[in-house]
């Protein structure tokens, strides 16, 4: 999640007068109280305080009503409260079915017994005959394609689930690949003209049961561009039989030669497909409180206070979706850090050069919503803002290790962050880029310098297991004394910091076998939901799309001779890209659209 590029040391310190009486003024650390905050944060009745259920209100009332209680000003557009509207998944409606018609013989599947859509599927209807298309994958980094000499458009394609045992040991790594996503069989069907998807399980191991996988426990975008279902075994193998194949020889053979075995059914085999999803809504709240300073200029300390309530495709224990995951370090540690830091700063108003707005935000595990809903709409003016310091998941330190990401984006951080650092006993690693996923990036892109405090992922991550137990509140008490002297000298300090734009390495790929998302594009992702296509947030300078001319609020919509839609639909088309290609794309920027010419590049 972090770099961990050490930064040269700058040998001077910010003279700050004012600092040590501030200091002293500041409340006695306590970590029993920050740990009460945590453990408030995760009783039964938050509920892992997913985005938009009852927990997360009572989270958002918790810390309305502990500012309230500090004498802290609200900041917010209704009070200390900036709502605003997320989609947090999709439910099933009337109307969604499956007719087989097999000559004169018609039959109607049963939903969520022998069929079920995906929560990504578009909703509409398709009557079309059926190809048999393998594991509908098209990888020619293996010389394989499911879709090769065989005409699929406007048609049904049936496809296996999973990817030819063959990828692996050509990918070398032991892992799946990106073929055997699901989203990446939607949009590779998408690509080549079909109307719908049928998916099926396949072969099964030994005491394997033949089960549908459950409506919204797949990842994958709001909408996929194409209607996507999945059906039993025994559904496909009567499909099949009408073709005079068996599904079990069918794969043997596929997984044998890692050749595909591509066919398409009778033409009196017709399926009628109708699929009706609507997205569900929330309203959520950022919260927000401001302590004055002399000027109008302010810092803000800021942590996301949702998690992943009962569990989604996000949870890292797929076997316990359902169960409340308490979110104890991501991210209770890092709102209780902006309680304990608000209490601490509280008697301070009127007293520091600039103010200070206390963010606790929404949304962050959709996508960072809650912060870039702030820099869109900011309750208090942005160019205003003379540094960011976001906390997430700084209660499990271990071996005194913490990561500080965002040091070079402020001309005076690393002063600040030498200085703090000489009172603490912390082993820290910098990074100085601002690009991670977290709600700094939302200001990083908007040119505020920002940091990042992270004590480093666990195995609890993510899963119900992330309890306030494991919070190591010592330490994360100690972290907080460095980020309140941090804060203090940048509110104190005579001058700003300047925001200073990072050329960072180009990322590596995330796989082993080279494919991870393919080429290097340079662009950063706008994780607001935007109907369609890809808004970009930023740029990065030096980058293909930066050379290209590309830059911050543009909306990619067209990428080669792909339609992009989405960031499912990005990343596919990068990664069926090569290092080298001049692509031209088509980009929205404001009522324009410009095409422009980009040449990929090697990430190193």
């Amino acid at each position: 999640m972090m770099s961990s590029v050490r930064i040269h040391r700058l040998r001077h310190v910010i003279a700050v007068p004012l600092l040590a009486l501030l200091f002293s003024a500041a409340s006695t650390p306590d970590s029993q109280r920050y740990l009460n905050d945590v453990k408030a944060l995760t009783t039964s009745s938050m509920e892992g305080r997913g985005d938009g259920t009852k927990g997360l209100t009572r989270a958002a009332d918790l810390i309305e009503q502990r500012f309230k209680s500090l004498g802290l000003a609200p900041a917010g557009i209704q009070a200390y409260y900036q709502p605003f509207t997320v989609i947090t998944g999709a439910q099933l409606k009337s109307g969604n079915h499956l007719h087989v018609q097999n000559g004169s013989t018609r039959a109607e599947l049963k939903l969520n017994q022998d069929f079920v859509p995906f929560s990504f599927s578009s909703s509409g209807e398709a009557n079309a005959p059926v190809v048999f298309v393998g594991y509908g994958a098209t990888a020619s980094e293996f010389g394989y394609d499911d879709y090769d000499k065989i005409d699929v458009k406007d048609k049904i394609v049936l496809m296996l689930r999973f990817e030819p045992p063959g990828f692996a040991a050509k990918s070398g790594n032991n892992g799946l690949t990106q073929h055997s996503q699901f989203i990446t069989k939607a949009i590779n069907a998408r690509n080549h003209g079909a109307q719908a998807v049928v998916l099926i399980n396949g072969k099964l191991s030994h005491g394997e049961e033949d089960l549908l996988t459950r409506f919204g426990a797949s990842s994958g975008p709001m909408n996929s561009g194409i209607l996507l279902v999945q059906v039993k075994n025994a559904v496909a193998e009567k499909w099949l039989q009408a073709a005079g194949k068996s599904l079990a020889e069918i794969q043997e053979q596929i997984n044998n030669s890692s050749k595909p075995a591509s066919f398409s059914l009778p033409e009196n085999l017709r399926l009628a497909v109708a699929v009706n999803i609507v997205n569900t809504q929330a309203r959520v709240n950022n919260v927000l409180a401001y302590l004055p300073g002399e000027t109008d200029e302010y810092i803000i300390v800021g942590a996301h206070y949702d998690h992943l309530g009962r569990g989604n495709f996000d949870s890292l224990a797929p076997a316990q979706i359902g169960q409340i995951h308490p979110g104890a370090d991501d991210n209770a540690s890092g709102t209780a850090g902006v309680l304990e830091l608000a209490r601490r700063f509280a008697p301070m108003k009127g007293k520091l050069h600039r103010g200070i707005l206390f963010a606790s935000f929404a949304g962050e595990e959709l996508g960072l919503l809650g912060s870039a809903e702030w820099v869109k709409e900011p309750t208090r003016p942005l160019d205003k803002a003379v540094a960011m310091l976001n906390m997430d998941m700084i209660g499990r330190i271990k071996d005194e290790k913490v990561y500080i990401g965002g040091a070079g984006t402020g001309s005076t951080f690393q002063q600040a962050l030498d200085h703090a650092e000489k009172k603490s006993s912390f082993k820290i690693e910098y990074s100085p880029g601002g690009y991670s996923s977290s709600d700094h990036m939302s200001f990083v892109t908007k040119r505020v310098p920002s940091l990042f405090f992270f004590s480093g992922l666990h195995s609890d991550y993510h899963k119900p297991s992330d309890t306030w137990e494991k919070i190591n509140a010592d330490a994360a008490v100690q972290l907080l004394d460095l980020v309140q002297d941090v804060a203090q000298q940048l509110a104190a300090a005579p001058d700003k910091p300047s925001f200073i734009t990072v050329v960072e390495n180009k990322p590596v790929s995330a796989s082993a076998g080279g494919s991870g998302y393919g080429p290097y594009f340079g662009s950063i992702p706008d994780f607001g939901q935007v109907e369609n296509g890809v808004k970009f947030s930023d740029v990065r300078p030096g980058s293909p799309a930066a050379k290209a001319g590309l830059r911050a609020g543009d909306v990619l919509v067209q990428f080669g001779d792909k339609s992009i839609k989405n960031l499912y639909d990005f990343t596919d088309a990068l990664r069926r890209s090569k290092v080298g290609d001049v692509v031209e794309v088509k980009v929205l920027r404001g009522d324009q659209t410009i095409t422009a010419t980009v040449t990929l590049e090697q990430r190193r």
